[in-house]
């Protein structure tokens, strides 16, 4: 006896409490999503603005980004399970609610330690929203044409909110204050929270549903104590703090794994992670999260203090990279099918190395058109290419029970190869920028001239410069060259340094790959984005 599946459809419907109105829970879902992804690219062209304004350390300002990127990959398992079994649209609202409070907290904040505090709670209350709105999304549209038009919109935000993000930092930095760039996310949680409250209905999974509180802990405090360790080797890898931490991450994180392995009902089922091909895949997020979020953060600091650009057009000179992701995602997805994820995922690494090879080669006077706008296209290009291939290959062979648990990981993997990698690339930074401080000497004042007639707080003018006395204006030239070369010194060596982690993914691909295109998942591959 054969069913139709026109009547099986038609049931799935039926038990859908949010069908009827599953267009407007879409528009809902855009919004947060839109929200989520604006946060990662948002904050980075205001980051110059509020490290001046809060008297941030340059070894400090990191945590800006890591402890977003830190707090977000560390709990999304968990926030995805607390969607899942508490209620998808309770935890909507609650994760709104906290993103938006915390949001708020930052844009308000008149230490860094608040801000660093501030985006830590965004990125709580992010792992919670973000799993929530997709599992609202993934139970609302059961229809397989249906579905794939819904991801598709939510692919495209996904996508296209990086972008939009850049542009509307720079215009919210530029002409009203960094703050905003924080405080933005307050209307658009009340619109979304005021939009779900009556609209989407409550959902929540059967059957088990205990916590993995344990597995939660240990993974949460192991990956806190190996990024700040790496943070730590600033002063030194050799040093106690450095080490004591980076041993006691490892050792949690071995804990984790063992606690995993026994648990009934586990945060992360062992059996997802250490499959050849889905490794490859978490292998490979981790190593573009760590050259994405952190070695590209000294886009911004070079555009903005080397260059001079202006926040907006800081925003705009960034766009490339995103134009080259969202060019070659599309052109993998319609490759993919024919050739296959192993030769896209090996190709791509390749290409945006090269452009971080490029970006290496940096100067204080390097011209923009020639030589950083070749770079960023070719390190867009090559992730473009390298992405779509390695989310579908994390799901290959996964059951159905572990799909979530499987798409959340290589965003999971993102998020904290971004917070290591941002840890990292702060390290070499300022280790570089110390050695060519230390290796070549400062400009000598002029003879006779008093310290205070030197003393700026901010890099003078043209027309300031060309009305100082001969003597100081060529000594005030010369320290500002000389402290610039020493910025783009640390700029240049964390470039190359990603350059060398992301070509690396090559050979793991070539190595561990076994997939095949009759073997990728069908349909659309929802994945948590952030």
């Amino acid at each position: 006896m054969t069913t139709n599946p026109d009547i099986v459809s038609s049931q799935k419907n039926d038990a859908n409490p949010n069908y009827e109105r599953r267009w407007l829970v879409l528009c809902i879902v855009a919004i947060t999503q839109l929200t989520i992804v604006l946060d990662a690219t948002i904050v980075n062209i205001a980051l110059p603005q509020a490290q001046e304004d809060l008297g941030i350390s340059d070894s400090g300002r990191a945590w800006v980004i890591t402890a977003y990127a830190l707090a977000f990959g560390a709990l999304l398992l968990l926030g995805g399970r607390i969607a899942d079994y508490w209620g998808r649209k309770r935890s909507f609202l609650v994760g709104m609610a906290g993103f938006a409070i915390a949001s708020a907290i930052g844009g308000l904040a008149q230490e860094g330690y608040q801000l660093f505090a501030a985006r830590a709670g965004q990125g709580v209350f992010a792992a919670l929203l973000a799993p929530a709105a997709l599992a609202i999304l993934t139970t609302t549209f059961t229809d397989e044409k249906e579905r794939a038009k819904a991801f598709g919109v939510f692919g495209a935000i996904a996508g296209g909110g990086a972008a939009v993000g850049l542009l509307l930092g720079g215009v919210l930095t530029e002409y009203a204050n960094w703050r905003w760039c924080l405080l933005v996310n307050v209307p658009v949680a009340i619109v979304a929270a005021a939009a779900a409250i009556p609209l989407v209905k409550e959902s929540k999974a059967e059957g088990d549903t205990r916590y993995d509180v344990p597995g939660a802990i240990l993974v949460a405090l192991g990956l806190g104590s190996l990024v700040y360790g790496f943070t730590e080797a600033g002063d030194g890898w050799s040093t106690l703090s450095t080490l004591s931490f980076i041993a006691l991450g490892i050792v949690l994180l071995a804990a984790f794994v063992v606690v995993e392995s026994r648990s009934p009902n586990p945060l992360l089922p062992l059996g997802v992670l250490l499959d050849r091909d889905r490794g490859s895949a978490y292998i490979g997020s981790a190593i573009v999260g760590a050259a994405l979020l952190g070695g590209t953060l000294y886009l911004t600091f070079y555009f903005q203090i080397v260059l001079g650009f202006s926040p907006v057009i800081a925003g705009v000179a960034s766009l490339p990279m995103t134009g080259g992701i969202m060019m070659t995602a599309a052109a993998a997805s319609a490759l993919m099918p024919r050739v296959g994820p192993k030769p896209l995922m090996a190709a791509g690494p390749v290409v945006s190395a090269i452009g971080l090879l490029l970006l290496a080669q940096i100067g204080v006077d390097t011209s923009y058109w020639t030589h950083v706008l070749p770079g960023v296209v070719l390190l867009g290009l090559g992730l473009g290419l390298l992405m779509v291939p390695m989310q579908n290959v994390a799901l290959i062979g996964v059951a159905d029970h572990d799909a979530g648990a499987a798409s959340a990981l290589v965003n999971a993997a993102l998020q904290i190869g971004g917070a290591l990698g941002t840890a990292v690339f702060t390290t070499i930074y300022t280790s570089a920028k110390s050695s060519y401080l230390s290796s070549n000497a400062a400009p000598v004042p002029p003879a006779g001239v008093p310290p205070e007639a030197l003393a700026s707080q901010t890099v003078p003018s043209d027309s300031e410069l060309a009305a100082l006395p001969e003597p100081i204006r060529n000594f005030v030239t010369s320290t500002i060259d000389y402290i610039f070369s020493a910025e783009v010194s640390g700029y240049a060596h964390a470039f190359a340094a990603a350059a060398i982690m992301v070509v690396l993914i090559s050979p793991i691909v070539l190595v561990l790959v076994r997939a095949r295109k009759t073997d990728l998942p069908a349909g659309d591959t929802p994945v948590h984005m952030g």
